[in-house]
């Protein structure tokens, strides 16, 4: 038996190391650039490539998340360098765990695909102080992003500090790794006029200080028109292909670095959604305009963990990404942009070495022309129309242009992709609760102390900065003072403005008043009625930070906390602004580290109260890991505003009880990933800032339990079954099964369960809604449970022939159906 394994195992690797050598392939070893494209071991490419954050996953999803990411015809992986994770402290540097991107490099490498660095040092990309590290705050005499000596010191060591590092592991695709572009700074022409004479000197000091870091790869600084050469300035944005002013030399190719596929969401706001017909439309356009990379931002958005997120930014970052947060194929994205990628693709030859000829065959219609030496053509024609069809013509034939659409032709006849039409499958994301904890026997509390002026021990007469005092410690600063007052009783009104984001007021340790702001109205104002006792009372108020800022112009300057305190009485109204205030940083809860089983076994728990105890409340609980390998997320629809910790871990902030306008929280399920859990015994530790209720809190798994295609015999086959016209103008050999049809794939270790809709005919309806039309096949769902029932994968063809009949001659018929996987 044991020979039998070895044999085994030999062929496996034996595999692997003939499908690394082929991978190998495709790394660089020489990359340079002209006006038409990247230049990669001298050839041109056009280049796909998605936005994946190492510390917005684990160690344990990134292998799965690349391999998504280049199944779906991406050739590059660009990532941001995150510089207050690698080195919190001066001098103090992190590369572990979810910080360890030589070992994220390393993996994309490992799976045959390119990277793009942007090592910034400030990203913004919605994460804490825009990825600067906080102590940079306190170096004298510095002013960020500027032509200012300090903070130029200290981002070309941290740019130094990781280039010798991608140097001593040989990334760069100048030693054969994979890393073949590089970014320096990060859209900083909309903040440059604020710096007046010190902008230009910084951009033309920071592309020429990348330039002299000699990493044999080409540099980009997006939105940044005037990048100096040999930088290449890039677009940023959803519409590049309209937007873009191009390239500011001839001699610099048209690159898009980000291309967002939805938006980042904040508390209070509902979620951005963007159709893929619209980001294929203008990927579309972008090439056709001679485009030659172009990046999803996002195509992993991941998860914000800790107080990693920016002000007011949800702990979900880019749910609506191809890669939704847990990492799971959100369709019909994925599957629509990969058959955009393989049709551009199938373009490559023209598009980089044919002449480019445009002319309009329509009043808002237009055709790109690629022209090869031989009689290699590829066209695409745009519709900017979006009202209605429109029938064009090109090369003596006549196409039908959907509205606000470009359908793709590689041989200039034959259409083998338009964007509005969509012939992937959709999915849908169900969670399954796993446990709840409905039971007061569950759960253990543990009130935090409220502090008062005399025991503090930081003290001023003055309101102090917020973030000067914590140094991002803590999400909670409390400012305290007491007062005397000579009437038993009486009803004052407490008055407060603040430029934190939350605010709670007590007075004599009782919760008074709570306010917030939100992220488009970022100040808070608290106005409310308190009772004074006669003689000493004590005001504690605190401060709450949901992330720092992470944008804008002189980013060190920023004030945040209370900025005046005011009471109103029968004898007026009395400023206690410049008064003496006494401050405590953080919780004492997060001093003990309650969160985990150490600090947690120091503290004196006590039996769940009913109703909810005080604000600013603990809640301990264990649980054990739900089986399978599921995603797993925490529900927290019952909870108000805080934090939460697993086995020590801070899965990231929660706020359920901040609504959106249609009345919704933005966020309710919370990532836990598998890699946090043991098999047994979870700990979960909550800190609950307002009323949230544990009990109705459940541990759920994450799944598509349901796919769903909807194709008309109007549609286009899909992209892998393409033929075109032959050099002489016949057809290639037609491969089997070139006509439209509906393709379901249920996940890994799912097959379809049953069919829940089958209609062949005219369907009403969607995906998410639908209803048998007027012309229905009576064999709809006996032909697709035929086809599909008890596999992961079926294919139907959209026919007449394959249904037996035709149920309405001479009528435009279309396929839905609609599976369970399970």
């Amino acid at each position: 038996m044991e020979v039998v394994w070895w044999c085994i195992w030999w062929f496996i690797a034996f595999l692997l190391s003939t499908v690394a050598g082929r991978d190998s392939d495709y790394h660089a070893n020489n990359v340079t650039y002209d006006g038409r494209s990247l230049i990669i071991n001298g050839q041109h490419n056009i280049l796909f490539s998605g936005e994946i954050h190492y510390p917005r996953s684990t160690p344990q999803m990134w292998p799965s998340l690349i391999a998504k990411a280049k199944a779906g015809g991406l050739d590059v992986i660009q990532t941001y360098v995150f510089w207050n994770l690698h080195e919190p402290q001066f001098g103090q540097f992190e590369f572990t765990g979810r910080n360890d991107i030589v070992g994220f490099i390393k993996e994309i490498q490992a799976q045959g695909l390119y990277v793009c660095l942007r090592i910034g040092p400030f990203i913004q990309s919605e994460w804490s102080y825009g990825g600067l590290p906080f102590w940079l705050h306190d170096v004298p005499g510095i002013v960020f992003r500027s032509d200012n000596q300090p903070f130029k010191f200290h981002m070309q060591r941290f740019a130094e500090k990781i280039v010798n590092m991608m140097k001593s592991e040989r990334l760069y695709a100048s030693q054969g790794g994979p890393i073949i572009l590089s970014q320096i700074e990060n859209e900083y022409q909309m903040v440059e006029p604020a710096f007046h004479e010190k902008g230009p000197p910084y951009v033309q000091w920071a592309a020429r200080m990348a330039v002299e870091l000699e990493t044999g790869v080409p540099w980009v600084m997006c939105k940044q028109n005037d990048a100096p050469d040999p930088v290449i300035n890039a677009c940023n944005g959803k519409r590049c292909g309209e937007t873009f002013a191009g390239p500011n030399s001839p001699n610099k190719p048209s690159i898009w670095t980000e291309n967002w596929t939805s938006f980042y969401q904040a508390y209070g706001e509902e979620a951005v959604m963007r159709s893929v017909e619209d980001i294929a439309f203008h990927v579309a356009l972008f090439i056709a305009k001679k485009g030659s990379y172009v990046n999803y931002y996002m195509y992993h958005g991941g998860t914000n963990f800790g107080r990693t997120a920016s002000e007011y930014v949800t702990t979900s970052y880019y749910d609506l990404a191809p890669l939704d947060e847990y990492g799971l194929i959100r369709q019909p994205k994925w599957g629509h942009l990969k058959e955009l990628h393989a049709a551009i693709k199938l373009c490559m030859k023209p598009l980089l070495s044919g002449e480019h000829i445009t002319f309009p065959i329509g009043e808002l219609q237009q055709a790109y022309v690629f022209k090869g030496n031989s009689e290699e053509c590829a066209a695409f024609l745009v519709n900017d129309d979006g009202r209605r069809n429109v029938l064009v013509l090109f090369e003596n034939s006549s196409y039908v242009l959907p509205p606000k659409s470009i359908s793709i032709l590689p041989d200039c006849r034959t259409v083998a992709f338009n964007s509005a039409k969509v012939s992937t499958q959709y999915g849908t994301r169900s969670v399954k609760s796993s446990q709840k904890f409905d039971s007061i026997n569950d759960w253990e509390e543990y009130n935090e102390t409220i502090p008062m002026f005399d025991g503090t021990s930081l003290r001023a007469n003055i309101l102090s900065e917020q973030m000067t005092i914590t140094k991002t410690l803590s999400d909670y600063l409390w400012y305290t003072f007491r007062l005397e007052h000579h009437d038993s009783d009486e009803q004052c009104v407490l008055k407060v403005n603040s430029l934190g984001h939350v605010l709670h007021a007590f007075v004599n340790g009782v919760i008074v008043g709570s306010a917030h702001g939100s992220h488009d109205d970022k100040g808070v104002s608290l106005e409310t009625t308190v009772s004074l006792n006669k003689g000493t009372n004590y005001v504690s108020l605190l401060s709450v930070m949901v992330g720092l800022p992470d944008s804008g112009a002189y980013l060190e300057s920023r004030f945040a906390g209370l900025r005046s305190v005011k009471i109103e009485g029968k004898h007026g109204l009395i400023d206690y602004t410049n008064y003496s205030w006494g401050y405590q940083v953080g919780l004492l809860g997060e001093k003990t580290q309650i969160y985990t089983e150490e600090g947690s076994s120091k503290i004196q728990w006590k039996t769940f109260g009913s109703p909810p105890s005080q604000p600013l409340t603990w809640y301990k609980t264990m649980f054990d890991a739900p089986p399978g390998n599921d995603p797993v997320a925490l529900n927290f629809a019952s909870m108000g505003k805080g934090e939460a910790w697993v086995n020590g871990q801070s899965i990231g902030r929660y706020w359920v009880s901040f609504h959106t306008p249609s009345g919704s929280p933005s966020q309710t399920w919370y990532n836990v990933p598998r890699s946090f859990l043991k098999p047994t015994g979870n700990l979960l530790v909550l800190l609950e800032e307002e009323n949230g209720y544990p009990i109705g809190i459940s541990i759920d798994t994450v799944s598509i339990t349901k796919v769903c295609g909807k194709v008309s015999d109007s549609h286009l086959p899909p992209v892998a079954s393409w033929v075109g016209e032959g050099q002489s103008g016949t057809k290639k050999k037609r491969k089997h099964g070139r006509r439209p049809k509906v393709q379901l794939r249920c996940p890994p270790q799912r097959n379809i369960s049953k069919i829940v809709f089958s209609s062949y005919g005219t369907p009403s309806g969607d995906c998410e809604s639908y209803a048998t039309g007027s012309c229905h096949s009576s064999n709809s769902i006996t032909i697709v449970t035929k086809a599909c029932l008890g596999k992961r994968i079926c294919s139907v063809p959209v026919s007449r022939r394959n249904f037996g009949n035709d149920p309405c001659p001479g009528v435009p018929k279309t396929l839905l159906v609609d599976a369970e996987c399970a």
